[in-house]
């Protein structure tokens, strides 16, 4: 996916013909998706999302919006959740533990419609202490800008404390997804930069939280909200921001008589 920084997000649809249960659920995709991992640049990825094409014959992996419409009326939080870590990420990836290294999510959807997806906050809504501006961005998707990231130890502890209050006061259960950044506003004022800052600005292993998170050999889940922590890291690279000098001698260089006229 080109906004997500391209390499952090894949999107894929296979196919579940065996079905031996009531209702389909994720098996053949899941044969798919580790496939898809370990194949040549692709195995540099960190999340993939993966849906059964029978549930939606018509469902088209260009349309971003529409596939994470579709993933997230049918995932399943507790089951569907599919961890790689302490494995290989992208050269250019700097939300690892160090070079080449990170982890990966595969997020796998298959069977029946388990929710519709809110599009507005529930009128009792609150957040606790350090936490603001909450948008929704698409449908069962909540941004929320909590305090800035100053180390490993607060950015976790106020991340659990989202959860926490998540769990216990059940008022984002509607909300599927739910993205922890330094600007929420930013985040939701499009689906593109969703895109960019929650798959660029996030490790699967070490950035996913959850409210009701579990273990169940050696299966980790949630049962409430997913909660994927995109606040800047102090580990991450600087933003590349444009020099406004640099900016305006290049494009005197554009001008008729110079080096670069009709060139830019």
């Amino acid at each position: 996916v080109d906004a997500a920084g391209v390499h952090p997000l894949l999107l894929a649809i296979g196919s579940e013909r065996y079905v031996p249960f009531e209702e389909r659920r994720p098996q053949e995709i899941l044969t798919i998706a580790n496939a898809i991992l370990g194949q040549g640049q692709l195995s540099l990825a960190k999340y993939l999302f993966i849906a059964a094409r029978e549930d939606s014959p018509e469902l088209d992996i260009n349309n971003v919006q529409e596939f994470f419409a579709h993933v997230l009326e049918r995932v399943d939080w507790k089951t569907d959740l599919h961890f790689q870590t302490r494995t290989t990420i992208d050269t250019l990836d700097y939300t690892g533990t160090a070079v080449n290294e990170g982890s990966k999510l595969a997020i796998a959807a298959a069977g029946k419609i388990r929710r519709k997806l809110p599009v507005h906050l529930p009128p009792t809504f609150t957040l606790p202490e350090g936490f603001k501006d909450p948008k929704v961005v698409i449908p069962g998707v909540l941004s929320v800008t909590a305090k800035p990231y100053s180390s490993k130890s607060d950015g976790e502890g106020e991340r659990e404390k989202f959860c926490s209050f998540c769990s216990k006061s059940g008022i984002f259960d509607g909300f599927p997804l739910i993205v922890l950044c330094d600007d929420s506003l930013f985040t939701a004022q499009n689906f593109n930069n969703f895109l960019w800052v929650t798959f660029t600005r996030s490790n699967p292993a070490s950035d996913v939280s959850g409210a009701g998170a579990f273990v169940e050999d050696k299966h980790w889940g949630c049962n409430g909200p997913l909660v994927i922590d995109a606040r800047i890291k102090p580990h991450h690279a600087p933003p590349l921001i444009e020099n406004p000098d640099i900016t305006r001698r290049v494009d005197q260089l554009g001008l008729k008589g110079r080096s670069l006229y009709g060139i830019i």
